[in-house]
């Protein structure tokens, strides 16, 4: 804990996911809800090749993050962490001409009584 899922659609080729991961881990370990550095674990997932934004086949791509935490952060914590994602995904997304891109934060709680967790 937590998890970072960055997901992308294949068209943003130029994708800077070394430069994202480690920009979005500092970001991210710097919130004071994030009280071991090594236990944020961050990966990127480029989408298919099908996919779709609404009703329109072209033009368009997108930016998912999800960050699965443990429950019991407060809605202002949430918020500050959603808004350190944003930011650097904001900076570093692709834009290519012709395309609207889609950037989307979710921040999500984890059971705790459920999770395992172990370093081996």
């Amino acid at each position: 804990m937590p998890h970072l899922t960055v997901e992308y659609s294949p068209n943003l080729n130029a994708f800077p996911e070394g430069q994202a991961a480690a920009e979005l881990n500092a970001a991210v370990c710097a919130s004071p809800e994030v009280l071991d550095e090594a236990d944020l674990k961050t990966r990127f997932v480029r989408c298919a090749p099908t996919f779709q934004v609404g009703t329109v086949p072209t033009g368009r791509a997108f930016v998912h993050a999800q960050l699965r935490l443990l429950s019991g952060r407060s809605p202002e914590a949430k918020q500050d962490l959603a808004n350190r994602i944003a930011q650097v995904l904001r900076r570093l997304t692709p834009r290519p001409a012709g395309v609207m891109v889609q950037l989307s934060v979710e921040i999500v709680d984890m059971d705790r009584p459920s999770y395992i967790k172990e370093r081996l």
